[in-house]
């Protein structure tokens, strides 16, 4: 059941988000019990035994009580539910459905499809002022991505026929291709605020964590509605199902909250003083010099030798058997380990190749609100992304800007008058009382976010593979190459084995190269040095 925008409960006045269970496993609280029984049984306790009688039902629920005030929660991982998830921002998806590792999401891609220009979330303002205000900034923001589309069709149009000349003389049957590049580069002025819809599967534990941690994300009112009716639609499956089920944790209870407190600084959604976020800006972004995006700041001092000891170790062989060159080659270069270069993925299944857990990097980054977005979405390389409120500056507009927009000087100021009136629309609205999260829904995707982000060789491999492609999100191609540039200072026996998805399947001998088929970039980037690329879109 949803709520209607009009009910009291609601912090929302355009229609709140649109939630259906379309598939789940029946009778979760049973399975979660099952499981738990069968644990301590000498045969699997099957589903139907555990509520076939009144009495199986009551020692049903005193399991179910006792495991979870225990914290033995994997059996709520079982029971899986499949949503679909409409008129939901891209605020609340950043911020809380995506923030975490266990979930799968498929979600509309503003990259390709155009952005319905009325559809976005509008949080409920105290004054018909403020909201008039909220409403009239948000939709100059819409209609100022479809007309930069259009501004940067001339100079999309001039890149892609740079890249496939021969391409020229059938224009008009590719210029669908050249319109999404110049959406996903004016994409960046569209507020947080706009809408998505996404299909949403989650583990019975997860959603249990969603209840109870909802007040942590930047937008805790649009969560409330949507995980108060993602929990509401499991209820008509099982009503036992939540039947320990946690009211929302406090945003007191917070560390964040009481840090800020101790250091007497304000602990609320509000944002900090304009001095505190350009002091903190400046030292944040000094290191990031030549046009990088992302920075090494630790790492396995012993990288290639922890690497090369435990490739070993899982063989038994001595030291003496093979160099550490040798042994890395063998682990990480796809011709001596085709399970790199193969779509599948098998790397986590194969005992060799797991030794490349072993081996960690942490990165200084700042990608604009929407690349974050799908770099957040690599699940296996964690970060500490912010409290976006604190990192917002009153009076300071702070913005990314695409390559193909810098490419264009009349569509680059139109793109900062655009996003000055949006970041002016925000200060208006927070000093005329608005809280931060209603005012900052007006955030644009353009806005950086500061974070730190690590991970182990294993789990980067598989990002840099995809993300070095010439097909990948700009910022994230930028962050990639700058990474592995990184590495190759410090790690040179594992960087060599690091490259293109082009360049790992030539290494392992796949063909074609390219495993974009249609979607190929127009680079043989297969055949170049990654560090010399250069791209607008």
């Amino acid at each position: 059941m949803t709520p209607s925008p009009s009910s009291p409960m609601s912090s929302l006045s355009s229609p709140a988000p649109l939630v259906r269970l379309v598939n789940a496993f029946g009778h979760p609280l049973d399975i979660a019990v099952a499981a738990a029984r069968t644990c301590y049984s000498p045969r699997i306790v099957t589903v139907p035994e555990v509520s076939a009688t009144e009495k199986a039902r009551t020692l049903r629920d005193r399991i179910a009580r006792e495991t979870y005030a225990a914290g033995h929660h994997t059996t709520l991982q079982h029971a899986v539910f499949q949503f679909t998830l409409e008129r939901v921002s891209r605020q609340l998806v950043w911020s809380l459905l995506h923030a975490h590792p266990f979930y799968n999401s498929e979600q509309v891609s503003q990259r390709y499809v155009p952005v319905n220009l009325s559809a976005m979330t509008v949080p409920r303002l105290p004054g018909e002022a403020m909201e008039a205000l909220f409403r009239s900034a948000g939709q100059r923001a819409m209609e100022a991505y479809s007309r930069l589309t259009e501004m940067l069709m001339p100079a999309a149009g001039q890149a892609w026929f740079e890249l496939f000349p021969a391409r020229r003389s059938q224009r008009e049957k590719h210029l669908g291709t050249i319109r999404k590049k110049a959406m996903e580069a004016a994409r960046y002025v569209l507020p947080v605020a706009a809408w998505t819809h996404l299909y949403h599967t989650v583990s019975g534990l997860t959603l249990h964590r969603y209840v109870r941690a909802l007040s942590f994300c930047d937008v805790p009112g649009e969560a409330r509605l949507l995980i108060e009716s993602m929990a509401e639609a499991v209820r008509a499956l099982d009503p036992d199902f939540f039947h320990s089920l946690q009211d929302p944790a406090p945003l007191e209870e917070t560390p964040q909250f009481r840090l800020l407190q101790s250091l007497d600084r304000k602990a609320s959604a509000a944002v900090p003083p304009p001095e505190d976020v350009l002091t903190f800006r400046r030292e944040f972004d000094a290191p990031l010099t030549d046009g990088r995006v992302s920075l090494l700041t630790d790492w396995n001092v012993r990288g290639e030798a922890t690497l090369a000891d435990a490739v070993r170790h899982v063989l038994g062989l001595p030291r003496a058997a093979l160099t550490d060159e040798a042994v890395i080659a063998a682990v990480l270069s796809p011709d001596g380990n085709p399970l790199l270069a193969e779509p599948l993925k098998l790397v986590t299944m194969d005992k060799l190749s797991r030794c490349l857990q072993l081996v960690h990097y942490t990165f200084r980054k700042k990608l604009s609100h929407t690349a974050d977005s799908q770099d957040q979405r690599h699940r296996m390389t964690p970060a500490a992304r912010p409290v976006l409120a604190r990192q917002y500056a009153v009076g300071h507009p702070d913005f990314v800007t695409p390559a193909l927009i810098a490419a264009c000087p009349e569509a680059e100021d139109f793109y900062r008058t655009e996003l000055a009136e949006l970041f002016g629309a925000i200060d208006r609205l927070l000093a005329m009382g608005a809280d931060a999260e209603s005012a900052l829904y007006l955030l644009p995707n353009a806005f950086p976010i500061r974070f730190d982000e690590s991970g182990d060789l294993l789990s980067l491999h598989h990002k840099w593979t995809t993300r070095l492609c010439l097909t990948a999100q700009e910022e994230i191609w930028r962050a990639s190459r700058n990474e592995v540039s990184a590495v190759a200072e410090i790690h040179p026996a594992i960087a060599r084995c690091l490259g293109t998805p082009c360049t790992l399947r030539r290494r392992a001998g796949l063909t074609p190269f390219c495993p974009e088929g249609p979607r190929f970039c127009g680079v043989r980037a297969w055949s170049q040095d990654i560090s010399g690329i250069r791209r607008i879109v």
